[in-house]
C-alpha cells in the first residue's frame, strides 16, 4: 500500500512543521509518497522564508490519502478564510487519516472535524486554538492525540514525535524506531509527556 501525503500549505507556515514530518515521511518513500498542495497552487513562503511550489488538489482513483495540515502564523488569518477552511473539510473527508501540527488545529477545529474528539495544540498559543470550537476535548498536557484516524500535536517539533506515532501505529514500533535512528532524532516515544503545557500558565 502506498500513500498519497497531501502536505497542506500557505503563506506563513511554520517550517519545521511541515519539514518535521516530511524528513521522517520521506525516509519511507515505498510506502509515503509526499505532495505538497495550496488552495491556488504555485509558490507558498513559509514565516522562515523558505518558498515551496505547490500543485492544486487533484483525485487520484486507487491512493490512499494522508492529509498533514501545519500550524504557523499563517493560520490567524486562514481560520476567518472561508474558502480554504471548506478545503480543509473537503480534504478530510477523503484522507484516510488526517495529521495537524502545532495549531494547524486551529484550522481543523474551526472546520468543525474535532467536534467532540480530543485533540490538543501548541500550548503558547492554546487560548487561541481552544477558542475555536469549545466542543472539543482540548487535551493541554500531551505531546500528541490520537483520535480515531485525527493526529493532533504540540508546538512545532512535536510534529516529529506524532509522525513516528503515527508509523508506529500504521507500520509497527520497530519501523518507527528504526526512522528515528537514520536520521538521528531522540524520539520522544510517550505521547503524554509534555513539559511545555505549564511553561505559559
Amino acid at each position: 500500500m502506498i500513500y498519497l501525503v497531501d502536505v497542506l500549505l500557505f503563506d506563513d507556515f511554520e517550517t519545521l512543521d511541515v519539514f518535521g514530518p516530511v524528513e521522517i515521511l520521506g525516509k519511507l518513500p515505498d510506502i509515503f509518497k509526499l505532495n505538497f498542495i495550496s488552495i491556488d497552487g504555485g509558490i507558498t513562503e513559509s514565516s522562515q522564508k523558505v518558498r515551496v511550489e505547490t500543485n492544486l488538489y487533484r483525485e487520484e482513483k486507487d491512493s490512499e490519502r494522508i492529509l498533514i495540515v501545519p500550524g504557523g502564523n499563517g493560520t490567524r488569518e486562514n481560520v476567518d478564510d472561508e474558502s480554504f477552511i471548506s478545503l480543509i473539510k473537503e480534504l478530510h473527508k477523503l484522507a484516510k487519516y488526517t495529521l495537524s501540527v502545532c495549531t494547524g488545529s486551529a484550522l481543523l477545529a474551526k472546520a468543525g472535524i474535532l467536534h467532540s474528539k480530543r485533540a490538543t495544540t501548541n500550548k503558547k498559543a492554546y487560548k487561541w486554538v481552544t477558542e475555536q470550537d469549545e466542543k472539543v476535548i482540548w487535551v493541554k498536557e500531551a505531546r500528541w492525540v490520537k483520535d480515531g484516524n485525527i493526529y493532533t500535536s504540540s508546538g512545532v517539533s512535536a510534529g516529529m514525535d506524532m509522525t513516528l506515532g503515527f508509523i508506529e501505529d500504521l507500520l509497527g514500533k520497530e519501523k518507527a524506531l528504526d526512522t528515528s535512528r537514520r536520521i538521528e532524532y531522540i524520539w520522544n516515544e510517550d505521547s503524554s509527556y509534555d513539559p511545555f503545557s505549564k511553561l505559559y500558565e
